[in-house]
């Protein structure tokens, strides 16, 4: 059905600055509805969906935490060091109350046993057949971790709406949760626009090239613990997007597209969405990356990337990704972390545009971090995300010379 509601962005129209883009994208973001039950084996990286409460204290138990006796530190002094060892507590098993005049050889993650108030480790203590001789100076409370330190029950332990990360799965286990409670995966549906495009292993003909956005998607959703819907290839035919944006937004939550956003005759996703939906963003003052086009059709979000890899690899970090997270329920951590470093290039002022720039972060001896750019400032050359580990980020109209303070962000914080 076509929308009403749609707006004309002409050739000449402005552009947004990369901050209200964002924040325009991230306001139409709609967290999906839905959950599901879930093994914890089989959650990291999806959204839990409901608070989880701890039913347990952790450390369960006042447990020892080093190899050594456990022993009460009144009976030091009063028998000059020397105990004798009357049990033995490994890790698993459980020590009977501790004698006055005694100690008990324990192991790490043992239960301290009753009257005992310190674990003194091995390696200051002599043995001597069933004794032991223990330095006088011991603290009550020595390398013993307390019951509920770290966690009460009745704890929340991770919030709603957190993003599962292997250490949230440790820590779920370790409560005793067998299964979560997490948003339902996003659908999301992608395909490429362009006749010059073939797969892998297909044989190249003149004007033609490998697709490789669609596998760029791929593992970038994937990573993201989205469900993909793969409607391949769309021939560079105006009614031909139009079907495929249906298609897309009768199966998915989102819809995402690579090439045809531009304002070239051939580049059909742009209008196709503007007769078909609802255009509200096309532009963006950043390079790579300036045609982004985000919208609705059928009252599905669609985000439309240029075609060449690295523009589409750049705004999908920047810009549907964070979309993504708001869309599953992340709550936080939307943006990724910016690493304060250290320029190891000159860069001349250019026009009013934000600029991403492929590159490298090494750490010198001295501790100093540098950043190196990528020789090639093309969009299609795919071979500088191989080369670079992250993305520096110029200021629009900026001037840097080598040792200049700059911004720079991992990879680890964009495709993960």
């Amino acid at each position: 059905m076509k929308s009403t509601n749609h707006c004309d962005f002409g050739q000449d129209s402005a552009p947004l600055d990369v901050e209200a883009a964002l924040q325009l994208l991230l306001g139409k973001a709609r967290p999906i509805v839905g959950n599901e039950s879930v093994s914890t084996f089989d959650v990291r990286n999806r959204v839990l969906a409901e608070p989880l409460t701890s039913p347990v204290d952790l450390p369960y138990w006042d447990n020892s935490a080093m190899d050594g006796y456990a022993v009460n530190t009144s009976d030091l002094t009063a028998n000059r060091g020397r105990l004798q060892v009357t049990q033995r507590i490994p890790a698993g098993g459980c020590g009977q109350p501790l004698a006055p005049g005694t100690a008990a050889r324990i192991f790490t993650g043992a239960p301290t046993p009753k009257g005992a108030d310190a674990v003194v480790v091995q390696e200051v203590c002599q043995r001597d057949g069933d004794w032991v001789i223990l330095p006088l100076q011991i603290k009550p409370g020595a390398n013993i971790r307390r019951q509920g330190e770290d966690v009460r029950a009745g704890d929340v332990v991770i919030n709603a709406g957190t993003r599962l990360n292997p250490a949230h799965l440790g820590l779920a286990a370790s409560v005793g949760s067998e299964r979560l409670l997490v948003r339902r995966r996003l659908k999301v549906a992608i395909f490429a626009s362009g006749d010059e495009l073939i797969m892998p292993g297909e044989a190249l003909k003149p004007g033609q090239i490998y697709n490789s956005n669609r596998f760029f998607y791929h593992a970038l959703l994937d990573a993201l613990g989205c469900e993909v819907i793969d409607l391949g290839i769309v021939a560079d035919r105006l009614q031909a997007t139009a079907d495929a944006l249906h298609r897309a937004a009768a199966r998915a939550d989102l819809i995402l597209a690579s090439g045809g956003v531009s304002v070239g005759e051939e580049d059909h996703v742009r209008p196709a969405m503007q007769r078909e939906g609802s255009l509200e963003l096309w532009r963006i003052a950043m390079r790579p990356g300036k045609p982004l086009a985000f919208g609705h059709i059928d009252a599905k979000p669609f985000i439309g990337s240029p075609g060449n890899p690295v523009s589409m690899f750049v705004t999908f970090c920047l810009f549907v990704r964070p979309f993504i997270l708001r869309m599953q329920g992340v709550d936080s951590d939307l943006l990724p972390l910016i690493l304060p470093a250290r320029a190891a290039f000159d860069w001349p002022a250019r026009a009013k545009r934000r600029e991403y720039q492929r590159a490298r972060l090494t750490t010198h001896a001295d501790g100093t971090c540098m950043v190196q750019i990528f020789p090639s400032p093309s969009s299609a050359a795919i071979t500088s995300l191989t080369w670079a580990n992250g993305i520096v980020v110029i200021p629009e109209g900026r001037t840097i010379a080598i040792g200049d303070p700059v911004d720079f962000i991992p990879f680890s914080e964009l495709t993960t």
